[in-house]
């Protein structure tokens, strides 16, 4: 797909999204659960029929138990074509050493993993592989992106013009129980780059955020920092990090933690890139 094509601009129009996904024909969606790839697979199925759009998770360390486990209640619930497929990108230097171009790396893994079921789709006539990109994300860092328009993979939600606010309303509109479901980005993003990603790293950040969640808290992030960990939270619920400091304390030690910080400029998603912009010059 051309860098024109990640471009293109509609508004943001449900119909508009719909034409987008006839034109386009069989699909394979990247599946991870978050409130674009449900909504994508939710209105491509709507629209083009189960019969025509295998949903399709990865599962891999990087993926949140939590969030696997939303999946396949999700296909579940609202009757999606659904498969899950192991990747094997923690296994790739390219990746655990965590440069800036680890993203690029990911998303190669995962076209690679949906190339062969996009293949058999539709008897051997194959499918497109889709992905739940909106116009917010093309601002960001992410090298991702890239390497999966080189392999044929395609952006619906972009072509029609969705941005994330636009698809946060339409799910409110079409009564999808993901339409206010919190950024959930994979857990190697909760890695300053230059810390390699290991199997052990995941699990000690998967197990912080769960412990965190299960003390209510909904939108947050555990940044890996060695044995300290940074907790991001929105800026309304530090007052609440601090007032139950022994439990989150205790939630994060639990995960292997020696010391545990709280980040008092609150949650920010992807924030981690600003370090690596700054270092290439980039926005200077």
């Amino acid at each position: 797909m051309s860098t024109a094509r990640i471009g293109a601009t509609g508004g943001g129009d449900l119909e508009s999204l719909r034409c987008e996904l006839k034109h386009t024909g069989p699909l394979v969606v990247a599946f991870s659960g978050g409130a674009d790839s449900a909504f994508l697979a939710r209105v491509a199925t709507d629209t083009l029929g189960a019969d025509q759009v295998l949903c399709v998770t990865a599962v891999s360390p990087s993926l949140a138990p939590e969030e696997l486990a939303d999946c396949r209640s999700l296909a579940a619930e609202w009757r999606l074509r659904f498969a899950e497929v192991e990747t094997g990108e923690l296994a790739d230097p390219a990746y655990s050493t965590n440069d800036g171009t680890r993203c690029y790396h990911c998303k190669a893994s995962l076209l690679e993993a949906l190339a062969p079921l996009a293949e058999r789709e539709q008897d051997g006539s194959g499918a497109t592989v889709a992905l739940g990109v909106n116009l917010d994300d093309l601002g960001d860092h992410r090298p991702g992106q890239h390497a999966a328009a080189e392999r044929g993979a395609v952006f619906p939600l972009v072509s029609a013009g969705f941005t994330k606010a636009h698809v946060r309303n339409w799910s409110k509109e079409l009564g999808l129980r993901t339409w206010d479901k919190p950024a959930a980005a994979c857990l190697a993003s909760r890695v300053p780059y230059g810390i390699p990603v290991t199997l052990g790293t995941l699990r000690s950040v998967a197990d912080a955020e769960s412990g965190l969640r299960a003390l209510g808290f909904r939108q947050l992030r555990v940044r890996h920092y060695g044995d300290t960990a940074r907790i991001e939270v929105p800026a309304e619920d530090l007052a609440l990090v601090v007032a139950r400091r022994d439990e989150v304390s205790a939630a994060v030690h639990e995960a292997g933690y020696r010391y545990v910080t709280l980040d008092l400029d609150g949650f920010r998603s992807g924030n981690l890139n600003d370090a690596l912009l700054s270092a290439s010059g980039v926005g200077q």
